[in-house]
């Protein structure tokens, strides 16, 4: 194996064992699961830094890791919905080059782009998984797909804010951080 992918795949298990100890960190937890933590920063960051297969390996670890550690077992689809597939949709922040923007504001606007993209892809697996195996907690005559979408948009967008909020920080102070070496501009 080469330096270089040895160094790849070291940062995807760095960033993979901190997302699982953000996520453990909670600033609030859903009743029936989901919460808001910074477990989408390090899945975000090694999106953007190495790439889109680097960020879907990455979020489909922290999802095994989540699922190992306490979860929600209902059916082996929604298993699969609500944790490797919808951390490894997280990865598709890494769809975004931001080496091709010059200015600042450019790389923070894709990189929130980025971001919003990874999220959405999230939520439409826990939206599906809420819709079919958890309509039973919708309030009485609420519509099952309504109640979904609010209930997980409730916990993903200041999840995204926070996540985005990081991340422009760090392009701001430790741009490095989103670069590899060969890509750094000055």
């Amino acid at each position: 194996m080469d330096r270089q992918r040895l160094i790849i795949l070291l940062e995807m298990a760095m960033m993979a064992a901190l997302a699982f100890v953000f996520s453990q960190i909670k600033v609030f937890e859903m009743p029936q699961g989901g919460s808001v933590s910074l477990v989408m920063v390090p899945i975000a960051l090694i999106a953007v830094r190495r790439g889109l297969t680097a960020g879907v390996v990455t979020g489909t670890l922290v999802g095994l890791l989540q699922l190992m550690t306490g979860s929600t077992l209902v059916n082996p689809v929604q298993v699969l919905l609500d944790y490797p597939l919808a951390f490894a949709f997280l990865g598709l922040t890494g769809l975004v080059r931001l080496s091709r923007y010059e200015k600042k504001q450019q790389r923070v606007a894709v990189l929130w782009g980025g971001l919003l993209i990874g999220v959405l892809g999230r939520l439409a697996c826990h939206f599906t998984s809420g819709v079919i195996w958890f309509g039973q907690y919708a309030p009485e005559g609420m519509n099952v797909a309504l109640y979904s979408f609010v209930y997980n948009i409730t916990y993903l967008i200041p999840e995204m804010i926070i996540a985005g909020v990081v991340l422009s920080v760090v392009l701001g102070s430790a741009s490095q951080l989103l670069f590899p070496a060969r890509d750094r501009v000055a």
